[in-house]
């Protein structure tokens, strides 16, 4: 019986191997890269050894670039707009899972065609809009923006996850003397974390890695988010330092990786109950 699963482990694992050497390749050149002299940068066969990483290469980044404003600016819009996504998809999703309206059907179809339009055919539109409310070279215009775009996503997945929470639970609730509010703070919601939490993980990712609206809003580099920032240093420049690129593009993925870590027993519980629909 051991022997069976072993074998299945190990056939699952060669399966897989391609698509894992598949993923896993473009961050091993990113951190190589990172780590490795700038004289040793384009030459083949490498003269140095694994053993000589030059951590320095992170430092110097750090020192020559506005990385470390880059990061507070990007991790503040990025869970600005995530709450603000959620506060405001929350009650939509509910209505749209416990209650019955017209236009219901057409509103849902609505939320699901925003999501096939890109950002860049709004991009001159929501820039003419933020110069009218003066929001232009604003962190705030792309939490707003950010929002915005997500909120379609979060309602669709949210009202999908609240229809798998049986209504018995209120219903027991309100009979026991608790109102609507009390049903949904105490009762209802507990129970929407995981959905909650995987929504909001794909939220900040978006907001994370989005880079049109941020290069068309913002103009000082002192506002400059990471996309942005790691941007700049390739963009018109007559030499590219690519070891401070990698370097940067690495720390960049750390927060990320860390919420993933963080949320993973979240993520895996909300995907779960998701499935069972």
């Amino acid at each position: 019986m051991m022997m069976s699963r072993l074998k299945k482990s190990i056939l699952y694992w060669v399966l897989l191997s391609p698509l894992m050497i598949v993923i896993l390749f473009p961050f091993g050149v990113m951190f190589v890269t990172a780590v490795r002299p700038r004289d040793e940068l384009f030459v083949y066969p490498p003269r140095w050894t694994f053993s000589e990483f030059h951590w320095g290469n992170f430092v110097d980044m750090w020192g020559k670039t506005n990385f470390g404003g880059a990061l507070l600016n990007s991790l503040y819009v990025s869970v600005s707009s995530t709450a603000l996504a959620l506060v405001l998809s929350i009650p939509a999703a509910y209505a749209l899972s416990r209650h019955r309206f017209r236009g219901k059907g057409s509103y849902r179809n609505f939320l699901l065609m925003t999501q096939m339009m890109s950002p860049i055919v709004l991009v001159l539109g929501l820039f003419r809009l933020m110069v009218q409310f003066g929001l232009v070279n604003n962190l705030n215009s792309l939490v707003l923006t950010y929002a915005a775009f997500n909120m379609a996503f979060t309602i669709w997945m949210l009202q999908s996850y609240f229809n798998t929470i049986p209504r018995e639970l209120e219903e027991a609730s309100w009979m026991d003397g608790a109102n609507h509010f009390v049903s949904l703070t105490k009762i209802f919601l507990p129970l929407a974390v995981p959905a909650m939490v995987v929504t909001g993980i794909f939220s900040f990712i978006n907001s994370w890695n989005e880079f049109v609206l941020a290069l068309t809003m913002i103009r000082s580099t002192e506002n400059y988010t990471l996309p942005v920032q790691i941007f700049a240093q390739v963009a018109g420049r007559y030499q590219i330092e690519w070891h401070h690129v990698m370097a940067g593009t690495v720390l960049a993925t750390v927060p990320v990786a860390i919420v993933f870590s963080w949320l993973q027993r979240y993520l895996i519980r909300g995907m779960a109950l998701g499935a069972v629909k």
